[in-house]
């Protein structure tokens, strides 16, 4: 490993954990601090982290719980009409209670709404609040498995399942609310047919020109709350898939006692640089962007992992990536047999913590080599 060209802003990060180290290409800069056109070999830092130090990571804010919405039905009401004594008049009443049927649905409907939405409010605020806690205690720095903190990331569990819960009563309104606008719809078309019967009176038609007014501003009414029911939906329930992403993330970050940040999953959403990058390097002849080398029992490169991976996505968030097990060739006729299958289960380990982290497994290739300068089974990652 060489010793020259460790810089002092190595040091002062968290890519300095022992076991792994970080190169730079001409698509993503050095990750130490340092300039890359001013380094001839890797840079490969292996000082171990004060224990019960969180490691300082700069993170984007937590995403916060999306806006619902505010429309409220409020039943536009059914004027009361004269009987005429025509068959026409007749069915003008029907309609009229059929109008009134569905608002006073409409009505208890909207109440329920309502009480969702207020509790949806509550239940992300008493999770936002735990996730606050939890990541504060980080940022001072803790002790890995705190139960303390193991404690809070369960509460925070049980609060997101509510939020799920609060979506599955939407998903309830919403269908039966659509059944409504269903209703309303048809009854519009009735209203606008019995127009044409014979035998009305013209006291008849002035019943169903207000009946029609009133029958169609239920329907704008209805189709309005549907739409931004269905719009709250979508948006809660993309906001529970990234919450889940990034709970999963926190729970490797309680265990090994460090504040990392988002979820990757999350980061597909950053914008990429406007400044032109070169494009980057065959994995052939490239450097891997993460050097990860198993040559004691339990690595910490988990904290390097996510932040050379967090400033990848960030630079290139359509980004993809090579894992690749390295296992040494030297060595008895059966040893590299064995280093090969200990490479490769370092790997999968390394490919799990990915997952977990919320990068999807289709964005990530893993294949296996070996070389003889290796001196024990490594992890190379690759970015393209």
């Amino acid at each position: 490993m060489a010793r020259s060209k460790v810089t002092a802003a190595i040091l002062t990060t968290a890519l300095a954990l022992g076991g792994c180290s970080f190169a730079s290409d001409a698509l993503f800069p050095s990750l130490t601090g340092s300039d890359p056109a001013g380094d001839e070999e890797n840079a490969q830092a292996t000082a171990a982290a004060p224990a019960g130090k969180a490691a300082v990571t700069t993170a984007a804010p937590a995403s916060p719980a999306p806006p619902l919405g505010t429309t409220s039905f409020e039943s536009p009401g059914v004027t009361p009409g004269q009987s005429t004594g025509t068959h026409v008049g007749q069915k003008a009443g029907q309609m009229r209670g059929d109008l009134s049927q569905l608002q006073t649905t409409m009505t208890s409907l909207n109440q329920q709404l309502q009480q969702v939405r207020a509790q949806t409010v509550q239940d992300s605020q008493l999770y936002h609040g735990t996730l606050s806690a939890i990541n504060s205690r980080l940022q001072v720095g803790t002790t890995p498995g705190n139960p303390i903190l193991l404690q809070q990331w369960n509460a925070a569990s049980v609060e997101l399942d509510k939020i799920n819960d609060d979506i599955a009563k939407m998903n309830s309104l919403a269908s039966e609310t659509s059944q409504g606008a269903t209703m309303a719809a048809y009854l519009l078309d009735s209203v606008r047919a019995t127009r044409g019967l014979s035998g009305a009176v013209d006291e008849d038609h002035r019943q169903l020109t207000v009946l029609e007014d009133e029958t169609n501003r239920t329907v704008v009414l209805i189709e309005r709350v549907l739409t931004e029911l269905s719009q709250d939906i979508t948006r809660q329930q993309s906001y529970l898939g990234n919450e889940r992403s990034n709970l999963n993330l926190l729970a490797i970050a309680v265990k090994n006692g460090q504040f990392y940040g988002t979820s990757l999953a999350n980061r597909s959403a950053i914008p990429q640089v406007s400044v032109p990058v070169a494009d980057a390097a065959p994995m052939a002849g490239g450097k891997p962007l993460m050097v990860i080398k198993f040559d004691r029992q339990n690595v910490a490169y988990e904290q390097q992992l996510y932040t050379a991976v967090s400033r990848a996505l960030e630079r290139k968030p359509n980004a993809t990536f090579d894992l690749v097990a390295i296992s040494p060739s030297a060595g008895t006729v059966s040893q590299p047999a064995l280093t090969a299958s200990m490479s490769k289960k370092d790997a999968e380990q390394v490919m799990r913590s990915l997952n977990n982290m919320g990068l999807p497994s289709t964005r990530v290739r893993m294949t296996a080599s070996s070389s003889n300068t290796a001196t024990s089974p490594e992890v190379h990652l690759f970015v393209h």
